[in-house]
């Protein structure tokens, strides 16, 4: 996005009408673009397994990247709205038919937190939560450890990354069906990190949505 000012919307036309979307074939554990060739999963879901049921995104991150760091890092809270709009409008009926009973956006350190005055993901999964009626549950997961941010590390170092990361705020969760939130998926590794917690603590359907995702392999 442009970032000028407009008037009674979120997004100028011409940002409109640039905008990528996810679309045609997908693997169906990810959410990542595939080609026939692939088979009903990408390389990396074929490589690894993964906690999680099934994700979903709604942007291409190639094409979004600049207006994403813009939300995470430049203050652009307001972002969120946009964001939530369109996966309302893409994804909306999807999560309704699954049967979500809450949205978990993934946490950020409370260092992080005070230097970006908000989480992203949280911000986007509360302006989701009042377009679907699904409620926000932050008292669920927590990020006591301060990590490398990801972006600079490999998929292994990722993981490696990521251990002890997270943790639950009590040893049970009695929710069946939960979606992640989160604005960018690349490798899986902290989707699948908080994905396994709730698991392990009797979460039967793990689902993941975020704004935008990587190529696949």
């Amino acid at each position: 996005m442009c970032d000028r000012v407009i008037r009674n919307r979120d997004i100028c036309t011409e940002c409109e009408a640039k905008q990528h979307f996810v679309d045609g074939e997908t693997c169906r554990k990810c959410g990542k673009k595939i080609t026939g060739k692939d088979g009903i999963y990408c390389y990396d879901c074929r490589r690894t397994q993964k906690r999680f049921d099934r994700g979903f995104a709604v942007f291409e991150y190639e094409y979004i990247r600049t207006s994403l760091y813009r939300f995470k890092y430049n203050g652009r809270a307001e972002y969120a709205g946009y964001y939530a709009r369109v996966t309302k409008e893409k994804l909306g009926r999807t999560l309704e038919m699954i049967g979500i009973e809450a949205f978990i956006p993934v946490p950020i350190h409370r260092s992080r937190l005070a230097k970006r005055g908000y989480n992203q993901a949280g911000e986007y999964a509360r302006r989701l939560s009042e377009l679907c009626s699904i409620p926000v549950r932050e008292d669920i997961i927590e990020r006591p450890v301060r990590t490398k941010a990801q972006k600079q590390l490999g998929a292994g170092e990722r993981q490696k990354n990521l251990k002890k990361a997270f943790k639950l705020h009590s040893d049970g969760v009695e929710l069946n069906k939960v979606c992640i939130v989160d604005d960018i998926y690349t490798t899986g590794s902290t989707i699948n990190a908080i994905a396994t917690l709730l698991k392990d603590a009797g979460v039967k359907e793990v689902y993941f949505v975020a704004i935008a995702i990587g190529k696949g392999m």
